[in-house]
């Protein structure tokens, strides 16, 4: 085989900023089809520790793990929305025939002569239109219930496409993961891997951090429907938890769901108010308080925690990720920054020539009057002989 010579540092450099501006190049360019792969690899993310059990703990083969937790959590996709959408839309009736009730008897006590001593008041012109509004827009809103939902779910393509690259992503990671690391020189994959590890580390305590926040939401909510007396208040607390995995969306279905219920059955204590519309308006005021709570300081303190970054700054890359990039922004915005915080220290400490990962003892130490200045530097420097030795 013959020996080519290598390239220069200069030649290397400049192939390096050309293949990474190929690159942006070409995510730029299909950017519109990235979200249902972003999508597929959360969810592959998400049962993915359902498959590492199975492969762990059983003498299934990964292959077999996959197909198994695969066709689990397909089952559940697809039978959850089908099951909440129908109890929502029947909720969303319900609610809206009820409405209308209450704007009939508005209207009608609107036609009714006003008298006040001295000054006659006819209201009949506003109950005109006021009925004129119901008949026009607010009486087909149940039929239009649905059309509202369809624009906005993704196309049978896209489910295809996601359903395809969940499974992809689930059976193939560990080759692309090991192909990856071993196309580099020997001398570079113990760093990598090390790198991958706590980039994963991150992740999983991501997933750690949402779990808890699912659970701490479904208690919350469970506890406040059961002190107002919602019928299923149970119910109703697990699918708020559950809901709070999609950002703003999820939580604002959730509740709606537990007015609807207030609205159409009232409340099982006799203590509180029996009029129709006063229950449902304290659930929604009990839910406005608690998401706030959440949204402003459960949800930072423990994803901040999970992830190891200040809790000020995950609340505002959750707004800032909200506003740029919806749902899927603010579901991922805190665990790729702390990934890349953890890439770029590590790409830091190899430009600089440092040790390329931060040592796992306690390097710097605080200073006490039990240990003076001279000692702390003797053991600095032990700690770093032991680590070059």
């Amino acid at each position: 085989m013959k020996n080519f010579p290598g390239w220069s540092v200069r030649v290397r450099t400049i192939v390096l900023v050309l293949t990474l501006l190929i690159i942006i190049a070409a995510l730029w360019f299909i950017r519109g089809i990235l979200e249902p792969l972003i999508i597929a690899a959360f969810i592959a993310y998400l049962i993915n520790p359902g498959v590492n059990f199975l492969t762990t703990h059983t003498r299934m083969a990964r292959r077999g793990s996959v197909i198994l937790v695969y066709c689990v959590t397909l089952l559940i996709l697809i039978g959850t929305p089908a099951t909440v959408t129908s109890l929502l839309f029947d909720e969303f009736t319900g609610i809206v025939t009820d409405l209308l009730g209450q704007f009939d008897h508005l209207i009608v006590q609107l036609e009714k002569p006003l008298v006040i001593p001295g000054i006659p008041i006819n209201l009949g012109q506003l109950a005109n239109q006021l009925s004129q509004f119901r008949s026009t827009f607010l009486a087909s809103l149940p039929d239009q219930a649905l059309k509202l939902v369809g624009p906005t779910s993704l196309g049978a393509l896209w489910v295809i496409v996601i359903l395809v690259a969940v499974y992809y992503f689930l059976a193939e990671w560990p080759r692309l993961r090991d192909g990856f690391i071993n196309s580099f020189p020997e001398q570079y994959k113990a760093e990598l891997q090390e790198l991958y590890q706590r980039v994963s580390r991150i992740w999983m305590g991501y997933l750690r951090g949402q779990l808890l926040l699912m659970l701490i939401v479904a208690v919350a909510f469970t506890i406040a429907w059961m002190v107002i007396g919602i019928p299923g208040a149970l119910v109703l607390g697990i699918i708020a938890g559950f809901f709070t995995l999609i950002p703003d969306v999820g939580p604002f279905l959730a509740a709606m769901l537990a007015v609807g219920v207030a609205l159409l059955e009232g409340s099982n204590w006799s203590w509180m108010p029996a009029s129709g519309l006063a229950v449902p308006l304290i659930t929604l005021a009990v839910y406005l308080i608690l998401m706030e709570i959440k949204n402003f300081y459960v949800r930072p303190v423990v994803m901040g925690r999970s992830v190891h970054m200040n809790e000020a700054l995950v609340l505002i890359s959750i707004l800032l990720a909200t506003v740029l990039w919806g749902i899927m922004g603010a579901l991922l915005i805190v665990p790729v920054l702390a990934s890349l915080a953890v890439i770029f220290d590590y790409v830091r400490r190899r430009i600089l020539g440092m040790e390329p990962f931060p040592p796992a003892e306690p390097f710097f130490l605080p200073e006490s009057p039990a240990i003076g200045r001279e000692k702390l530097a003797a053991l600095k420097y032990r700690i770093l002989r032991r680590r070059k030795g």
